[in-house]
């Protein structure tokens, strides 16, 4: 609500915060008139099956929140759970049931129908931090969009090499645990910024 970014869709069929506010005021007459929702808004509007997960069913937030014995929306730890679940189940297992790419998983499709979507002009990339993130000086940070050239220290080919090299009799260290501490940082580090955009910058010269 404080970033203005407009309205989010409801999915109570997959997102148990969704279904728990959809259930309350489907169900709550006091809470519809407090937050000036039509009954007609609710009343009679079942949920829609859109992905179809293994075990789950086709309503996941639905069999959740029912198993999980989800209260209301103020059960926000139960929720939280049920959320982790939900998001995890139907990205790496659901198949879409509905639409112009039902039989399809949803990790498959995912990318497809967002590319469709930009090249339709009906939605543009937007980045955000997933909890806001405070600076040193205590403004609150923002993702900047910055051109930066990154070297691909994951690249299966170059990690291996220097793992063999790290793991070899051509490599000493004063101390075990640094030569423990290289295959750490090497099983972890994917892409390391080699340019900076900010204060002077870093000129790289193959970039004008």
């Amino acid at each position: 609500m404080d970033k203005g970014t407009g309205v989010v869709t409801s999915v109570p069929s997959d997102a148990p915060d969704d279904f728990a506010a959809f259930n309350e005021y489907k169900n709550d007459p006091k809470k519809r008139e407090f937050y000036g929702i039509d009954a007609k808004w609710v009343e009679g509007i079942d949920v829609v099956p859109i992905i179809d997960i293994p075990e789950y069913g086709n309503t996941i937030a639905v069999k959740l929140c029912i198993d999980m014995k989800v209260g209301g929306q103020k059960d926000k730890q139960k929720l939280n759970d049920a959320k982790e679940i939900a998001y995890k189940q139907g990205f790496n297992f659901g198949v879409f049931t509905i639409g112009t790419h039902a039989g399809k998983k949803v990790k498959e499709a995912k990318d497809i129908i967002k590319q469709e979507m930009i090249d339709r002009n009906e939605a543009c990339i937007y980045y955000e931090p997933e909890q806001k993130v405070i600076s040193r000086t205590l403004d609150e940070c923002i993702v900047a969009k910055v051109d930066q050239w990154l070297l691909k220290y994951g690249e299966e080919n170059w990690k291996n090499f220097v793992k063999s090299h790290v793991n070899s009799d051509n490599f000493e260290t004063y101390h075990e645990k640094t030569k423990h501490q290289f295959d750490h940082v090497l099983d972890w580090l994917k892409e390391w910024g080699v340019s900076r955009t900010f204060g002077l910058g870093t000129h790289v010269p193959w970039d004008p």
